[in-house]
């Protein structure tokens, strides 16, 4: 005998399908393809599973170098750092760069002195509080490296974000030091291309500025991290100049604060102010800043209290006051710790971490930032 199916069952089974439907797209990962027609890939496969913390250089001749650090994951033993090259619109495949024996490498950092040496600055160790610096030169533009030079212990060079070379030559690297429950950032300035430096600092934030915080900054399901909801202080600041001996620099705090910071230099990175807040969300997540050659500055950074999406650009005339004029990324997953460098001919740009997964690089117009 055929049984009537009642349209309320119908109905039920529709909703519960949908329902489904949604929960599932929910969870699935994110695309392995960009949603942004402006974003690349640097590589399509390489001999590692995972990669984070780019940093981007352009050349003598005008070609781009690339370089991160990539292994199975985050603070395993196996993992180094790598870079590629960019010439005539592609990118090559990556090269490794550096490695440390038994343990992880981290945050590496491409830059030129004034005498020419293009620079490659790196950590390794098993964690943070437990870094040692690094750092290996070409005078080939990336051709051939000198041997690994380690530095003195407390010496770490720029930390992740690249550092300022003003027009004298002088460097100045912000760095930062990461142990229980406490952060601070310093000054490593030199007046020798590299040869020798001072150490400045620490710089923090005034207990009297902070406020309630944040609660659970980012996500379980982040690599590397956790509830660092009980940390106080800034780290990983980037270094621009304000014009004349004017600096700023541009730092990223925990959940106590949850702003991106910043702090002030009168006499070329001699001497710096205690760090204040913005009115700018931080979700315990990098950021870098660049001059413009007309002094305009660009910020990419997370514009959220949550995780570390979406990503997006801001520009200000005065350092202070942003207006955001792009959103590079805006999906679930994890787009972070980007670097942002001016080309020779004006334009922008930018590499970031793409899900753990990929590094990505996006060529940025001049004309695309807004003057207003």
């Amino acid at each position: 005998m055929k049984r009537k199916i009642h349209s309320t069952t119908l109905l039920f089974a529709f909703v519960f399908i949908a329902c489904f439907a949604s929960a599932v797209k929910s969870q699935t990962p994110p695309s392995d393809v960009p949603k942004n027609e402006k974003v690349e890939f640097i590589y399509d496969t390489a001999p590692f599973p995972s990669a984070h913390a780019s940093t981007i250089v352009e050349l003598a001749n005008g070609d781009l170098m690339a370089a991160w650090f990539g292994g199975t994951a985050e603070g395993n033993p196996d993992v180094a750092i790598w870079g590629s090259r960019r010439a005539n619109g592609k990118w090559f495949p990556p090269v490794e760069l550096a490695r440390e024996s038994g343990t992880p490498t981290w945050n590496p950092v491409l830059f030129y002195t004034k005498d020419k040496k293009l620079w490659l600055y790196y950590k390794y160790g098993t964690n943070p509080t437990m870094w040692t610096g690094a750092r290996r030169f070409s005078t080939d533009d990336g051709k051939t490296w000198s041997p690994v030079e380690t530095l003195p212990a407390g010496l770490y060079g720029p930390i992740r974000a690249k550092p300022l070379v003003m027009e004298n030559g002088i460097v100045v690297s912000g760095t930062s030091v990461e142990s229980y429950r406490n952060w601070a950032v310093w000054i490593e300035r030199s007046e020798d291309d590299g040869k020798t430096f001072q150490k400045i600092g620490p710089i923090t934030i005034p207990d009297n500025l902070y406020g309630e915080g944040v609660k659970s900054l980012i996500p379980k399901e982040v690599p590397g991290s956790n509830d660092w909801g009980f940390i106080k202080g800034i780290i990983q600041p980037s270094v621009v100049s304000l014009g004349g001996k004017r600096l700023r620099l541009y730092a990223r705090s925990t959940a106590k604060m949850g702003k991106i910071c910043v702090a002030d230099s009168n006499d070329g990175g001699k001497t710096w102010t205690q760090a204040r807040p913005l009115d700018l969300p931080n979700p315990n997540s990098g950021l870098d800043a660049v001059q413009l050659k007309d002094g305009r500055i660009v910020l990419i950074y997370n514009h959220t209290n949550t995780g570390r999406t979406p990503l997006n650009l801001a520009v200000s005339r005065n350092g202070e006051h942003f207006k955001m004029f792009e959103i590079l990324e805006d999906e679930p997953g994890e787009y972070s710790y980007p670097n942002v460098i001016q080309g020779k001919n004006g334009d922008l740009h930018i590499v970031y971490t793409w899900n753990r997964k990929k590094i990505a690089y996006v060529h940025l117009n001049l004309a695309d930032v807004p003057k207003n």
